[in-house]
């Protein structure tokens, strides 16, 4: 298999999205003014990014609820602010929220988060329209709505999850409006990026369609680190009657790239000096790229029974395949260190190999919804069942010495003769549960949350015992609305997530321990100031048990971390042409009662104390059209080594950018140019203990530009 980063991208790999330009230029259909709801995208007049606040979410449960009235932290990035944000993948979203950190998110690979402090899973974190997938590769956005960012414990909405939250895309549906707009970006090194986003409805208004396309050549601010993406999607809405929708989406990405791998400490206790964040560690000359490719299905149908209660049957099939090449540069054998790197720049390489690995998710969802009176109480309530399954398919990898290379003065070495084995099934998940969720309105201005699910699982692997459980876990909540515009809420929630799995390295490699359960309460307050202007405030204590390779080698389930933090927020217009987004998190992350005095009382590793990060927007009235932005964003140090012997310094970045909305040739059109790290600051921005532990810089000063066009 050929590297791409050694060739151009050929024009027939963009050919989707050429089809889809030409096509929107062909139809040349009048644009009509858009609904605030179903086409907020080809609003090009003022700030947008005001207009395009999500008022209402499903993300706390499974009945539609404005924003204000939940009794938890919800954060929603819209089509909109994806756009004038610059927002291309999740990695972009996550800076703007300042609960969220990267979690061994290495470019070219896996986009990996935590929130609140806690790592999320790849398995269970990532919900597309509520249904998991698979976190293995980087989730496409063209095709997504909106980003939400449920925070804490949601085990009563998804089941299985980590405490510290859940993301979940909502996929775009049919504009009510004809859309056709098409995006192009240049950026980095000469990455090149374009898209088009197509929608609209037939005459007699029963079918609906939305088509997304993208094609990129990716070239990192990493030297080498190049690669290619294509992306393709519909979503397609027949009503079948006034009481009846059925609902189709597809899609379909493949990306290849070649990953970045991160630094490790010099002499096993001291920061990397004299590198720069472009360096590549990953470059050997066998060095192949990850290769992944998604596609993913879902059905959704709807029925309205009358006008209080509503039916639906929803299901989702993702496939996800990837063959792993790389040059891992891990540990200096000849000073006995392992993590590590030798004083003199020094490292081991090894080749890693692990070829047709795929995951195979299916879930279903089956909810009926509606109102109800009891007595001087009204209901709004839900009940379901869903279920899920997931098949992993893998191989023996190799992981072999290939040699020695240095920091500084590269080196190449022979890669491994031997190959990886053939793939096959190695571990199955199959999950059902019942679930139940009532608010209940006790007065004008008091209402009551609660929810319940029983799950039962079954996980097995190959040379595994696995398990097989049955649970219950709950959430119960109460809100004060004293007037409409401003909430309180006190809320307790529960959550199970599985077992890790013992990591490659420790005694007890490949084995999974025991479902673990977590708790949380939570306290917030949500006010919105004016229509334009909501401020959010939120305490949290999480607690769940922890897991560590103890001082035995052995991967263990002991003791217990507890994270307490302090969430705040501000979105929204300070003045006619003032937009203000602000999130800032002070978050005591701490390790308790393992009876290792090493680990006792220590700071969870690679999450920060404090972090905020703040953006302006602002509309400048001498020329119409034209916004300024800016952000910052800040993080406090991070404790990298278990013993935190080793703090890894915190740091700032600043981003600049301008928006022009104007009209060429009739055209709407928006020219986009950002800055991001203006002043070119060199900083970690992720210090993980993932495979044995790697530190990764932020990225460098980086331009970008772009012209999107509304027909």
């Amino acid at each position: 298999m050929k590297n791409p980063s050694a060739h151009h991208l050929h024009p027939r790999r963009l050919s989707l999205i050429a089809l889809a330009v030409a096509q929107a230029f062909a139809w040349n259909t009048a644009r009509a003014q858009s609904t605030e709801k179903e086409l907020p995208e080809v609003v090009v007049s003022g700030n947008r990014l005001s207009d395009a606040k999500a008022e209402r979410t499903k993300a706390a449960g499974f009945l539609d609820t404005a924003l204000i009235e939940t009794p938890f932290s919800v954060t929603a990035w819209t089509t909109l602010q994806m756009q004038d944000l610059r927002i291309r993948q999740t990695t972009d979203a996550m800076k703007f929220d300042a609960s969220v950190n990267d979690a061994y998110n290495a470019i070219g690979y896996a986009e990996q988060f935590s929130i609140r402090g806690f790592a999320m899973d790849n398995s269970s974190s990532y919900r597309k329209d509520g249904f998991a997938i698979p976190g293995d590769a980087s989730i496409p956005l063209e095709n997504k709505e909106r980003v939400e960012i449920l925070k804490g414990i949601s085990g009563f909405q998804s089941g299985f999850a980590t405490p510290g939250g859940i993301l979940n895309y909502v996929t775009k549906r049919p504009t009510a409006s004809a859309l056709r707009s098409i995006t192009t970006e240049i950026s980095e090194r000469g990455t090149l990026y374009g898209s088009a986003d197509l929608g609209g409805m037939s005459a007699d208004r029963q079918f609906g369609y939305r088509i997304n396309a993208a094609g990129e050549r990716l070239r990192s601010y990493v030297k080498g680190a190049n690669g290619e993406r294509q992306f393709i999607s519909g979503a397609f809405d027949w009503h079948l009657s006034s009481q009846a929708l059925l609902q189709l989406d597809l899609d379909y990405q493949h990306k290849s790239q070649l990953s970045v791998p991160g630094f490790q400490l010099t002499n096993g206790t001291d920061l990397p000096r004299n590198i720069s964040a472009d360096m590549m560690l990953n470059q050997q000359p066998w060095a192949k790229p990850v290769d992944t490719r998604n596609t993913n299905v879902g059905l959704r149908f709807e029925y309205k029974i009358n006008a209080d209660w509503n039916a639906s049957f929803a299901a989702n099939q993702h496939e996800f395949k990837r063959d792993d090449y790389t040059a891992f540069p891990y540990g200096c054998s000849s000073a006995n260190l392992a993590p590590g790197y030798c004083a003199n720049g020094d490292y081991d390489m090894y080749d890693y190999r692990s070829l047709n690995e795929s995951k195979s998710m299916t879930g279903t969802q089956a909810l009926l919804s509606g109102k109800f009176n009891t007595g001087v109480f009204a209901h709004t309530f839900a009940a379901g069942l869903s279920t899920s399954r997931r098949k992993d398919y893998f191989g023996d990898y190799i992981y072999d010495f290939a040699g020695t290379s240095n920091l500084y003065n590269p080196v190449a070495v022979a890669p491994s003769p031997n190959q990886p084995g053939a793939a096959s099934l190695r571990r199955t998940d199959k999950e059902w549960s019942v679930f139940a969720q009532d608010i209940i309105s006790l007065s004008d201005s008091w209402k009551l949350h609660a929810g319940v699910r029983h799950l039962h699982i079954t996980r097995s692997q190959l040379d595994n015992p696995g398990y097989d459980r049955n649970a219950w876990v709950s959430n119960a909540a109460l809100v004060y609305q004293p007037v409409q515009s401003m909430s309180f809420y006190g809320s307790f929630a529960q959550g199970l997530e599985h077992g890790g799995i013992a990591p490659f390295g420790t005694s007890n490699q490949n084995v999974m321990l025991n479902p673990a359960r977590s708790k949380q309460l939570e306290f917030g307050i949500k006010t919105e100031l004016s229509r334009d202007l909501s401020l959010t405030a939120a305490v949290f204590r999480i607690q769940k048990p922890l897991e560590y390779t103890n001082s035995a080698n052995a991967y263990v389930q002991n003791g217990e971390a507890q994270h307490t933090g302090l969430e705040l927020s501000a979105q929204g217009k300070l003045s006619s042409q003032l937009y203000l987004g602000a999130s800032i998190t002070a978050l005591q992350a701490k390790q308790q009662d393992t009876g290792n005095a090493a680990l006792d009382g220590k700071r969870v590793l690679n999450v920060p104390e404090l972090k905020s990060s703040i953006y302006a927007d602002y509309a400048v009235a001498q020329v119409k059209g034209l916004n300024l932005n800016a952000s910052w964003q800040y993080s406090g140090n991070k404790a990298y080594s278990p013993d935190n012997a080793v703090i890894v310094p915190g740091y700032q970045v600043v981003n600049l950018g301008a928006r022009y909305v104007t009209s060429l040739g009739g055209t709407a059109t928006t020219l986009r140019f950002n800055i991001d790290n203006a002043f070119d600051k060199f900083y970690w921005r992720d210090v993980t203990q993932s495979l044995g532990g790697y530190l990764l810089p932020g990225a460098s000063r980086i331009y970008k530009l772009s012209a999107q066009f509304d027909f």
